[in-house]
């Protein structure tokens, strides 16, 4: 378990504690609470910036790691402060329906399609909906998060640009309902494919010293750039939400400090995440 303070979730929401026992009761600091996606997570950079931000406002952060849509769904019900998510629409719609507010962008990578060095489906250096169209057409394994995250959200988008039907229930089409990493993971054991961002892959990539058994396959698309951008909860819908925190969060994000700070998190000597809050 990481020493950074988690949030979990326990029965349906009802009530959010802290994973290290008795810190939040412990800690002086002020607490904010965020929900963001498994790729902040996985990849470390949430670990890497937490510090910083105690450091440099006071406040302590903790966090739950869900897909996308999961997390909306709690800033939705007023279980969180503030989230950090990467489905642009779902977004949109979010701040449309009155749940969230001052939302701005922080960063971007790409996703990436990944599959077996042998790439049985033969789909290496195709754009994008070519690729995923030779894959349904192959029938190749395709291993999928089925969580309404943000990159299940983007691989639907692929599905449908590539003139094809959403797989649901062919045996090649392999719905996982788990994390990304996770995801890669399965993939990998099934010999199959998977739409990944590219942060996650970096991270996957240095689990096995850079010899994963899969590779990048399909990268460089316009159609596979991945935005995050954070949001607080509204606090005219939920006035126990601590919005100055979720404020100050969000301005710091993207304060060129942070922002040079996030464009200079690596593993493997690689960049997870590009800042682009100016933009």
């Amino acid at each position: 378990m990481r020493k950074h303070k988690r949030l979990t979730f326990v029965l349906a929401l009802a009530a959010l504690l802290a994973v290290t026992a008795g810190a939040a009761v412990a800690a002086k600091a002020p607490v904010l609470r965020m929900a963001t996606t498994t790729s902040t997570d996985n990849t470390g950079l949430l670990d890497y910036l937490a510090p910083l931000f105690q450091k440099d406002t006071g406040i302590e952060i903790q966090w739950v790691s869900v897909g996308t849509g999961k997390a909306l769904e709690y800033g939705r019900n007023g279980d969180v402060d503030v989230v950090l998510v990467h489905d642009p629409d779902a977004e949109k719609k979010f701040v449309a329906d009155g749940a969230g507010v001052n939302r701005r962008q922080v960063m971007y990578n790409d996703f990436v399609i990944l599959g077996p060095k042998s790439d049985p489906a033969g789909i290496k250096g195709m754009k994008v909906e070519d690729a995923m169209k030779k894959i349904g057409e192959k029938q190749a394994p395709f291993a999928s998060r089925a969580d309404k995250s943000g990159t299940h959200m983007a691989e639907l988008k692929l599905w449908k640009a590539a003139g094809m039907g959403i797989p649901d229930k062919q045996n090649w089409y392999i719905q996982t309902g788990q994390g990304m990493l996770e995801t890669i993971n399965v993939a990998g054991e099934r010999k199959g494919y998977v739409l990944a961002d590219r942060g996650t892959f970096i991270k996957y990539e240095a689990n096995f010293k850079g010899n994963p058994p899969l590779v990048i396959q399909v990268e460089g698309d316009p159609n596979l750039r991945n935005q995050y951008s954070v949001i607080a909860v509204n606090p005219s819908k939920w006035p126990g939400v601590k919005y100055d925190l979720a404020l100050k969060y969000i301005n710091w994000l993207g304060s060129p400090k942070t922002q040079k700070a996030i464009g200079d998190y690596k593993l493997m000597n690689k960049q997870l995440f590009f800042p682009n809050a100016k933009q």
